[in-house]
C-alpha cells in the first residue's frame, strides 16, 4: 500500500502563486531571511516572475494532495488553491484536490534555495520533505553531481532539516549582511550525489 505524500512539487506559476508567496514574506527581515540580497522590499509580483524566468532556474510551489483537508484544518493563510477544473487558465488541470500552496523551493544552476513554508503550515515537518522532494529532482531527474546551498548561521531550524539530510559545512562567511544593525553570517553547505547514496 501506498501511503499519500502530503506535499508534491508542481512548477511555480508566477499569475496565481506569486501573491501567495509574496503573503507569506511580512516585511524586509522575513525577505532577506528567504532571499538573501536578491530582492527589494517591497517584494512584489514582477521581481518574482523576473526570478522565475531566470536561465536555469526551476522553481516550484510545494501542494497539497489533500487542499481541502488542508485548508479547513490549518486556516486561510496557507492561500487559496490554484489551478483550474478545466484545464485552461495555468495550463493543466490540478482538479479540486492538489494546490493549496504550502511551500517554495528552487534549484538553479546545483544551486538549493528560496526554501519557504508557508506560516500556518510550519511545525509539521513539511520543511524537511519540500527539501528532500527538490534534492530527489536535483539528484534523480537532472543528475547533478552535487548539491550548494547558502543558509544563514542564526536559521538553526533551516540548518537542522539540512544537516539531517546529508549536506555538510564547506565554509562559513562572516558578517557579509547587516540587517537592523546585526551582522549576518552564512554557512555554504554541500552534498553530494554519491554522499546521498550513503
Amino acid at each position: 500500500m501506498t501511503i499519500p505524500q502530503p506535499l508534491a512539487l508542481r512548477p511555480f506559476r508566477p499569475s496565481t502563486d506569486a501573491p501567495v508567496l509574496r503573503s507569506w514574506i511580512p516585511d524586509p527581515t522575513a525577505l532577506m531571511t528567504w532571499a538573501g540580497p536578491n530582492f527589494t522590499w517591497p517584494l512584489d509580483d514582477a521581481q518574482l516572475a523576473a526570478y522565475a524566468a531566470e536561465p536555469g532556474r526551476r522553481a516550484w510551489t510545494a501542494v497539497s494532495p489533500n487542499a481541502t483537508t488542508d485548508a479547513t484544518r490549518t486556516g486561510a493563510t496557507l492561500g487559496t488553491p490554484v489551478g483550474t477544473t478545466d484545464g485552461t487558465a495555468d495550463g493543466p488541470s490540478l482538479g479540486p484536490s492538489l494546490g493549496t500552496p504550502l511551500g517554495h523551493v528552487s534549484l538553479a544552476d546545483g544551486r538549493l534555495g528560496r526554501v519557504l513554508i508557508a506560516p500556518g503550515a510550519r511545525g509539521r515537518g513539511l520543511g524537511e520533505l519540500l527539501v528532500s522532494l527538490a534534492v530527489s529532482v536535483g539528484f534523480d531527474e537532472l543528475a547533478l553531481p552535487e548539491i550548494r546551498l547558502g543558509v544563514w548561521t542564526h536559521n538553526t531550524a533551516a540548518l537542522r532539516i539540512y544537516e539531517k539530510l546529508g549536506f555538510r559545512t564547506t565554509a562559513t562567511l562572516e558578517a557579509v549582511e547587516v540587517v537592523d544593525g546585526v551582522p549576518w553570517s552564512v554557512h555554504r553547505m554541500r552534498l553530494t550525489a554519491s554522499d546521498r547514496r550513503q
